[in-house]
C-alpha cells in the first residue's frame, strides 16, 4: 500500500474520472478507482461524488460495517483544508451517524430474535409431526 499523504481539495478534484477517482469522507481521502465495478449501488453513485467531499452522501445511505472496512482498504491520505475550502460535512451528520448506528443495532437484535424464535417453532412443529407420524404407523 502506498504511503499515506495529505491532499488538498484541489488535489482531490483532479481525480474525478472513472479511471482515476478519489473522494473524501470525514476528511480522509480514498481512491475508489478499483472499487467502482464492485460497488453495490453502481458506479454512477460513486462518479457523482468523485473528486469531492462525499461524506454526506456516504452517511445518508447508512453503509454497513463491512462497507466501512472496505473503505479503510481504499485509504490513500488525509485532507488538508485551506482557507476558503468548504466546511466539513461530518460535523452536521455526526449525530445522525450515532443515531443510525444505534437504530441498526436494535433492528439487528430484533431480527435475530425473530429468526431464533421461528427456528424453535419450526423444530417444535417438526417434532410434533414426527410423533404423529410414528403414532399412526405404530397403531
Amino acid at each position: 500500500m502506498a504511503a499515506i499523504q495529505e491532499f488538498t481539495f484541489q488535489d482531490v478534484a483532479e481525480h474525478n474520472t472513472k479511471k482515476d477517482l478519489f473522494l473524501v469522507i470525514h476528511d480522509v481521502v480514498y481512491d475508489a478507482t478499483k472499487f467502482m465495478d464492485e460497488h453495490p449501488g453502481g458506479e454512477e453513485v460513486i462518479l457523482d461524488v468523485g473528486g469531492q467531499d462525499a461524506t454526506e452522501a456516504f452517511e445518508d445511505v447508512g453503509h454497513s460495517d463491512e462497507a466501512r472496512e472496505t473503505l479503510e482498504q481504499l485509504k490513500v491520505g488525509t485532507l488538508k483544508r485551506k482557507a476558503g475550502d468548504p466546511k466539513p460535512k461530518a460535523v452536521a451528520t455526526s449525530g445522525a451517524v450515532d443515531a443510525s448506528a444505534n437504530a441498526g443495532a436494535g433492528v439487528g437484535v430484533g431480527l435475530y430474535a425473530v429468526v431464533v424464535l421461528g427456528g424453535l417453532l419450526a423444530f417444535g412443529a417438526y417434532q410434533y409431526l414426527q410423533a404423529q407420524q410414528n403414532a399412526t404407523q405404530g397403531a
